[in-house]
């Protein structure tokens, strides 16, 4: 009997039956031993037999009960690809094991991100199918920096010395043939025009410095594909023993400096191309950096100092002037100012005080304070914006799919031409020599490389430059789907306005004071959890209006409330809620009419049956709001205003910021209905909202925006979300994807058109293999470069 125990997450649980329900489902099966699942945490703990019940058993139990267990996502450290072939025959194999949902190969990060069902695959047969395709893989338990760097440095040096080596080796082979072309004959010339010494020369470049090749061809074809390495392989091996024939021989044809050259060359190219990929990630080291490596603790009565990984939730911390704030947590004693820039991208300090929320990475500017850990280790804000932006950078745009398959054709496509190319020349033209060293050509320049990292290193730049201006995007294809929007649907409370409602005006009649109106209003209101009941109270509060409890209370939903105050019966709401308690509204219509074009939100006062105030309440205008709309006109985008205000106040405030297209009277529930509608007519839409209240309509759009502080926004709400609540981050976001995609189809461009043009030329003997492996090896390198110019983005 072999008792095994797991932990399963189950979404979709709302109540004790739901849970309880799974429960009886799981210990019905035969081979559970114990199965208890816990409402609060969503959670399942079971414990079985392995070798009556599996654990995907167990997961299509609980799918079967009508919940839901969310796929778990595992990152494989890939070692040996070289090329885009590499990463799409990899891709290919891990895609192909049972139960996994979807693989993506990340060749400029040398990393698999696999997602599957929970239990639906073991790891140790996702790391044998890559081994068995010629690659070596290891999970990535937590991402290390310190040993990425170290991997880095180590690969670097690894090909510093080999082009350093290489470059002694070659360059007196380089020599020997300008020697022997100018027809020198003198001591120098002999010795270096001599077969054996080229042989001596060039055999260690072959074997020892490209060993690397041979290897990677090796484990290529073993795995059952073709990569870049056995182009090379092929291609430098074909010179060098065409040329120890002609040495046999006594011919006097060499061309152990192709060989030769052609190796240095590309080892210098992957030189540059080291050192540029390791550019590409600088985001996240960044980020990774904000993070304190410890804490002060008060344990016992004493402050320690822990590493941070030793933290606990409800460890009470101490913050002094000038650190970083380690964790995610609540003031408990104490106040400062804090800077949140890193999170929000605002430089103006925050001030906090006894039960405010702290971040972790965000720096204490002044005062000391201690606060309660509540959330620790990958549940940080911090954590969850690294998370964000690691999966965003691997993963892969639409645009990618034909570079896709394309490498995985490309090497053997390149083979055959450069067999036709021989064959052409020896059988046709009977000119061997010339037939080989155009085939040679073609084999060395043809370069998949630079079709696999046109994407990826294009999105990793921009998605992390994305998170420096406080934007965290999901993935590459919704920075694709970004650049295609011609619509954006702007939500109005708290999006184009701050959603903190200000009492405007108040309005007294039949001889009441406008005072005694607010206090009125304000005591009834102070019952209330309606925002905009709140912001009376607040007015009242900030008057230092004395406030009294109400006798009775009701609230009305959708029209206002009903009160009994000091003896009087007391309505405050909107005029339907007048209309069907026979109250008479028509002498104050034409103040309602203009408090409305005016933005504001007007609600009457009735006293036992007769009108005795109004009080407007409007929500402020961002700052940002106006200019932010300009932009996105003045790129052609379609503005459009979703509100539940009605059409006068929903105009007014629309036209205060620019926008003509305006949707109102919207509930909540109906947003996303309004963004199918204009789905439907052909649009590529865009939504705008909180990411909490808008979830459908975000959701339902083409890009989903959650605009927030970035603490009390739901992250998985949206496509893209904007940590500062500023409306600048969504032309910023669509700016930045304009740019970015624009940067993928230059280094698409690129990569086709150097592959398209390059390849004949080699094949009809316009270039020398030399410099076609210079091509080659720069070809990639010119790629990486012109994706880290998204770094200059502002």
């Amino acid at each position: 009997m072999a008792s095994k125990k797991i932990d399963i997450d189950v979404m979709g649980m709302t109540c004790a039956a739901c849970s309880t329900r799974v429960e009886k489902a799981l210990n019905k099966q035969e081979g559970v031993e114990n199965a208890v699942v816990n409402l609060l945490s969503n959670r399942a703990t079971v414990e079985f037999d392995d070798e009556k019940i599996k654990e995907g058993d167990i997961i299509n139990v609980i799918n079967k009960t009508g919940y839901e267990v969310p796929p778990v996502n595992k990152t494989l450290l890939i070692e040996g690809m070289t090329c885009a072939a590499c990463s799409t025959r990899v891709e290919k194999v891990l895609n192909k094991v049972d139960g996994v949902t979807k693989a993506n190969v990340n060749l400029s990060t040398n990393k698999a991100m696999i997602e599957f069902p929970s239990g639906a695959v073991e790891v140790d047969t996702l790391i044998n199918a890559v081994e068995k395709a010629g690659y070596k893989a290891e999970l990535e338990i937590e991402r290390d920096l310190d040993r990425e760097k170290e991997l880095r440095e180590k690969e670097i040096k690894s090909l510093k010395t080999s082009f350093i080596i290489s470059a002694i080796l070659s360059i007196p082979l380089f020599s020997a043939m300008f020697f022997h072309m100018a027809g020198v004959h003198n001591t120098l010339g002999n010795i270096l025009n001599n077969g054996w010494f080229q042989l001596a020369l060039a055999t260690p470049v072959q074997f020892i410095i490209g060993a690397r090749f041979y290897k990677g061809a090796y484990n290529s074809l073993r795995g059952g594909g073709a990569n870049m390495d056995v182009l090379i392989a092929m291609g430098t091996s074909a010179a060098y023993f065409f040329s120890i024939y002609n040495l046999l021989i006594g011919v006097h044809e060499y061309y152990f400096e192709s060989s030769a050259v052609i190796i240095t060359l590309i080892l210098l190219g992957k030189l540059f191309e080291a050192v540029a990929k390791g550019k590409t990630s600088e985001a996240i080291k960044k980020l990774m950096g904000l993070q304190p490596k410890t804490a002060r603790v008060v344990r016992d009565g004493n402050e320690i100092d822990l590493p941070i990984e030793k933290l606990e939730i409800g460890d009470i911390v101490v913050v002094r002037p000038g650190e970083k704030v380690p964790v995610d947590g609540i003031i408990v004693d104490g106040h400062s100012s804090l800077d949140e820039s890193m999170l929000t991208g605002e430089s103006i300090p925050v001030d906090k005080t006894v039960g405010d929320e702290v971040i972790g990475a965000t720096i204490n500017k002044f005062g000391s304070f201690k606060f309660e850990a509540r959330k620790i280790g990958k549940d940080t804000v911090l954590s969850q914006i690294i998370k964000l932006v690691e999966e965003a950078q691997g993963s892969k745009a639409p645009v990618q799919r034909l570079a896709d398959k394309i490498s995985g054709i490309f090497v053997p496509v390149v083979v055959v031409i450069a067999l036709v190319t021989f064959f052409g020349f020896y059988l046709i033209g009977n000119d061997f020599n010339t037939g080989l060293i155009n085939a040679v050509a073609v084999l060395v320049i043809a370069c998949p490389c630079a079709l696999g990292l046109a994407t990826p290193t294009a999105i990793m730049v921009g998605t992390g430059k994305a998170a420096e201006n406080g934007i965290l995007i999901k993935s590459g294809e919704h920075l694709e789907r970004a650049h295609k929007m011609d619509t954006i649907i702007f939500d109005k409370t708290g999006t184009i306005t701050k959603g903190e409602p200000e009492v405007t005006d108040i309005l007294s009649f039949n001889n009441i004071e406008k005072d005694e109106v607010l206090r009125i209003a304000a005591s009834v209101e102070k019952a209330s959890e309606h925002p905009l009941g709140q912001s009376i109270v607040k007015h009242a509060e900030d008057k230092n209006v004395k406030l009294t409890d109400t006798e009775s209370f009701m609230s009305i939903s959708g029209k206002g409330l009903a009160a009994v105050f000091e003896g009087k019966d007391v309505l405050i709401g909107n005029r339907r809620l007048m209309r069907e308690n026979n109250v008479q509204i028509e002498t104050n219509e034409d103040e309602m009419l203009r408090l409305e074009q005016e933005g504001k939100t007007a609600m009457l006062i009735a006293l036992d049956g007769v009108i005795s105030g109004i009080i407007a309440v409007a929500d402020q205008i961002k700052e940002t709001s106006l200019n932010a709309i300009k932009e996105l006109q003045a790129m052609d985008l379609d503005v459009y205003m979703i509100t539940g205000d009605n059409e006068r106040t929903a105009k007014a405030i629309a036209k205060q910021v620019g926008i003509t297209n305006v949707l109102a009277d919207v509930l909540p529930e109906n947003k996303a209905e309004a963004v199918e509608k204009l789905k439907s007519e052909g649009k590529h839409v865009g939504m705008v909202g909180d990411g909490i209240n808008d979830a459908p309509a975000l959701a339902a759009a083409d890009v989903g925006f959650a605009i927030g502080t970035g603490t009390d926004v739901a992250m998985e709400a949206a496509d893209i979300t904007l940590m500062k609540g500023d409306l600048n981050g969504v032309v910023t976001a669509i700016r930045l994807s304009h740019r970015t995609m624009k940067t993928i189809k230059q280094n698409l461009f690129w990569a086709f058109f150097y592959n398209t043009i390059g390849i004949p030329f080699a094949a009809l003997g316009f270039l020398d293999p030399m410099v076609a492996g210079a091509a080659m090896a720069f070809s990639s390198v010119s790629v990486v470069t012109n994706s880290l110019r998204l770094k200059n983005f502002k």
